[in-house]
């Protein structure tokens, strides 16, 4: 699986163009000057930059989503706990972890989650 990395002013960016997607361009830039405060001259460069990354595309002034959120989110998550935690999902989840409790139910889920995604031969 392919990850993408955004810095955090793209994937403030990215939250806008999911939520209104597909987009006329300029509708783009309001939102943005609304939301985030950004010029349009700033829009169109990080619009350009996603563009290359394959992110999305703007064809004819729309812009449309070609990598859904949950792909770039799944990509940060996967970035964050390698360099914070060297990949140890454990270690992750242990420094997360700390001091809170589960619910039945979460601590239930969890379970599911861990099994659906255990190695074959390890249960």
């Amino acid at each position: 699986m392919k990850t993408y990395q955004l810095c955090d002013s793209e994937y403030r960016f990215m939250c806008l163009v999911w939520d209104s997607a597909p987009v006329a361009s300029g509708e783009l830039a309001r939102l943005s000057l609304e939301k985030l405060g950004w010029k349009k001259s700033t829009v169109y460069t990080v619009l350009k930059k996603l563009c290359d990354k394959g992110i999305v595309e703007n064809e004819n002034a729309v812009v449309r989503v070609l990598v859904p959120r949950e792909a770039v989110t799944a990509g940060a998550a996967e970035g964050f706990v390698e360099r914070a935690f060297g990949g140890s999902l454990p270690s992750f989840l242990t420094a997360f972890m700390s001091g809170k409790k589960l619910t039945d139910p979460e601590a239930e889920e969890l379970k599911e989650l861990i099994d659906a995604h255990r190695e074959e031969g390890t249960r």
